[in-house]
């Protein structure tokens, strides 16, 4: 905001600007949305975490405790089934409670990167059919999200992902290592419901284009793991888990700026790495649209001739690589369930109370009743 958007007039009154990370209510994002998760905090640290969210910091010595950390897998255990049993009810899809839920939801735009994901879920989708006997973690990617009315490729975007989920959940060869699944109508309620499932959250956005963003404050407080870039809330993120607890990846906001002045070239990186060049073909030539097998040509195109400006391509390696590193820890159980409870317990600054109490303090110099 100060270097670009409004670098005049920042110039002028460099004292009307300030940071004020935005949060999340914990009454209705872990009291309400997750039972089981919330019984057990009360048993642990009791309940005065709804008004005071530092106080889930008194987990951090529970993190080496192999009796609490089973009692907490169970809790996510309890939420996985939950969902599991609303969308085979809803939408007649199958998921396996014990594969990994891989979670995107929040609106769909270019800069939010859901094309990114698809990719590597192509990727992945190429690797399984061409070893189809190698030891994998069984991964549900779940998207659920809203394009504006006029926004054709994010649309388009839409429609791939539901491609992609029809050819890879009726291909029997995969043996339940990957499902493919878009909630429709997301919503409050729906977000409810996933975020309390989700092992993974997914954060992919361009460096230097999401100025904050709540959904991965959500996931993270009910104990999911983010993969993400350097952008928004995640590098507070970051900071408040450890780099240790934490999948971050691709290009910095400096390092895409420059990528940009330098005009990167997509197509070279293209042409040089086999998987990516066959995952982008694979959507072009159509086969995930046999009926309509150009489709997706143009969002192809707009990658390959247009300049990927979004930087897909150039973040691609990365994010596999963030994607292995995840598939790593998930095969040791304790880990996993480790880093999840400690992801919870760095939760405290995100609360929409210090938001409040903030703004109240230092910007509407409003003090505090009670």
């Amino acid at each position: 905001m100060q270097q670009t958007i409004f670098a005049d007039f920042a110039r002028l009154f460099p004292e009307r600007f300030n940071n004020k990370t935005n949060g999340i209510t914990p009454r209705r994002w872990l009291a309400l949305a997750n039972p089981p998760l919330a019984s057990l905090l009360d048993r642990s640290i009791g309940t005065a975490w709804r008004r005071d969210l530092d106080r889930l910091a008194g987990l951090r010595p529970l993190a080496d405790d192999a009796a609490f950390l089973r009692v907490f897998e169970r809790a996510k255990r309890l939420n996985k089934e939950r969902l599991s049993n609303w969308l085979s009810a809803t939408m007649s899809i199958a998921v396996d409670p014990d594969a990994l839920f891989d979670v995107q939801v929040k609106r769909i735009h270019e800069y939010k990167r859901q094309l990114l994901n698809v990719l590597q879920l192509v990727a992945r989708y190429r690797q399984i059919l061409a070893d189809p006997d190698e030891d994998r973690v069984p991964r549900v990617a779940i998207f659920s999200g809203k394009a504006a009315s006029s926004y054709h490729m994010a649309k388009v975007i839409i429609q791939l992902i539901h491609d992609v989920a029809r050819t890879v959940n009726t291909d029997e060869r995969l043996r339940g290592a990957l499902k493919v699944v878009f909630v429709p109508n997301y919503g409050v309620s729906v977000a409810e419901m996933i975020m309390p499932a989700a092992d993974l959250s997914e954060q992919i956005s361009t460096a230097g284009t999401e100025a904050s963003g709540t959904g991965n404050m959500k996931l993270a407080l009910n104990g999911a793991l983010t993969i993400g870039t350097e952008d928004g809330a995640n590098i507070e993120i970051r900071d408040a888990v450890g780099i240790d607890h934490i999948f971050i990846f691709g290009h910095s906001a400096a390092e895409v700026a420059r990528l940009r002045a330098n005009r990167h070239e997509p197509r070279r990186l293209y042409e040089e790495n086999d998987l990516l060049r066959h995952a982008l073909d694979d959507i072009a030539q159509g086969r995930f649209c046999r009926e309509h097998p150009d489709r997706y040509r143009g969002l192809v195109d707009s990658l390959l001739v247009y300049g990927d400006h979004y930087l897909l391509l150039a973040d691609f390696d990365s994010y596999l690589a963030a994607q292995a590193r995840v598939d790593r820890l998930r095969r040791d159980p304790q880990a996993w369930t480790r880093t999840a409870l400690l992801n919870v317990a760095a939760m405290g600054p995100f609360s929409s109370d210090r938001t409040v109490d903030e703004y109240a303090r230092q910007i509407w110099s409003v003090e505090r009743l009670g």
